[in-house]
């Protein structure tokens, strides 16, 4: 694919690991430079900015927490420092809990809105200065399918999840004089590692996809590479689906 992403700075919160990772690997494919932000493990990000150099691009890794505002701001201050712009923000870190609503306690709900809802808006309102400097900025937000359909003991992250599709058509409108688009990519049924012991999210058992299969990181990578690319200037506040046709297949 060419390169048209070159000169572009971007920063990929979550991009440790699975969707975030692939999203990482895939902008700097296109000749974008990566900021690789992940919570607390440093490994995974350095690891993520190694394969990134290897391939012969450019990358820094950032370790610090989207729900806290400070983190945030550091991470944007080495973006532009590091890289000198903010072209493309994409809004990955989620936190994916299951629990059944009468177990959850206020505190982890608050735990969930802080990282996938406040996060976002800590990262949109740190970079926003670098953004509208870029003439040209994106925001990619990672929605989540159960969002849309609903799921059973995700209340918190179906809810978080449901307040990101309403933060990009906000967006989208609040930022086009300032020239940045503002899309949401929504993963479903995508095939990603999980920890030992860990059950399938019990929404990925209730649908099913058109094509017989599952996704993977990269299939959410070529969205996202596509909305971050000159092609697509003239899309925002739009929900990408990339899910199989899960919603076709019941």
């Amino acid at each position: 694919m060419t390169k048209e992403l070159t000169g572009k700075v971007a920063i990929v919160t979550g991009a440790g690991r699975n969707i975030g990772r692939a999203i990482a690997l895939t902008l700097a494919d296109g000749g974008a430079s990566v900021v690789v932000n992940a919570r607390s493990n440093r490994a995974e990000a350095e690891a993520v900015v190694r394969d990134i150099e290897a391939a012969g691009g450019k990358a820094l890794a950032h370790i610090g927490d989207i729900a806290n505002p400070s983190d945030v701001q550091a991470m944007a201050d080495a973006a532009v420092k590091g890289f000198g712009r903010i072209d493309i923000l994409v809004n990955n870190a989620a936190l994916r809990r299951e629990k059944r609503f009468d177990e959850i306690s206020f505190e982890e709900w608050r735990e969930v809105m802080d990282v996938i809802l406040n996060g976002t808006f800590h990262c949109v309102k740190a970079c926003l200065p670098a953004l509208r400097q870029s003439g040209a900025g994106t925001i990619v937000n990672i929605g989540g399918l159960s969002a849309h359909t609903g799921a059973r003991d995700r209340a918190h992250v179906v809810t978080a999840k449901a307040g990101i599709i309403g933060f990009t058509r906000a967006l989208a409108h609040d930022l086009a004089d300032d020239g940045i688009v503002v899309n949401c990519v929504v993963p479903g049924l995508i095939g990603t590692p999980r920890p030992k012991n860990t059950p399938e999210p019990a929404h990925h058992l209730v649908h099913h996809t058109i094509t017989g299969e599952r996704g993977r990181p990269e299939d959410v990578a070529a969205a996202v590479r596509f909305l971050c690319s000159p092609g697509a200037r003239y899309i925002t506040g739009q929900s990408i689906h990339s899910n199989g046709g899960a919603y076709l297949g019941g």
